[in-house]
């Protein structure tokens, strides 16, 4: 069963999209894979201390998205495809992405000084 011990519930973000962007960070990390089960939507609600209509909601999405599979009366688990990963990193990525090249254009970088910047950050151990 998928662990959502690492979710932290952020501010300014409604509660279901930071579920559905867990799940998806996690299948780009490799840490819930194709098969894997879903806890209930009452056990999330409990865990995370949410209306249960949330955790309806984001599950809902993941379905409608075909990411997560779900029958009645039965178990619901993760659906992972082979083009699912590249597919979800790029939509992950892309408006982090999108942000931080506009902040840089607006502080006047060149696209050397950015990919430098860059580097610099990817090169700094954690």
């Amino acid at each position: 069963m998928i662990s959502f011990d690492g979710f932290v519930l952020e501010d300014n973000v409604p509660i279901y999209l930071q579920i559905i962007g867990y799940v998806k960070r996690g299948i780009v990390a490799g840490s819930i894979l194709d098969g894997d089960e879903m806890p209930s939507r009452r056990m999330l609600s409990a865990m995370l201390g949410v209306n249960p209509n949330t955790v309806q909601k984001s599950y809902a999405w993941l379905e409608e998205q075909g990411l997560v599979q779900s029958r009645t009366g039965a178990k619901s688990c993760v659906r992972v495809g082979r083009d699912t990963i590249p597919a979800l990193r790029q939509e992950l990525l892309g408006h982090s992405l999108k942000t931080m090249v506009e902040a840089m254009k607006q502080m006047g970088m060149t696209r050397e000084e950015a990919q430098a910047a860059i580097a610099s950050f990817w090169e700094v151990e954690e």
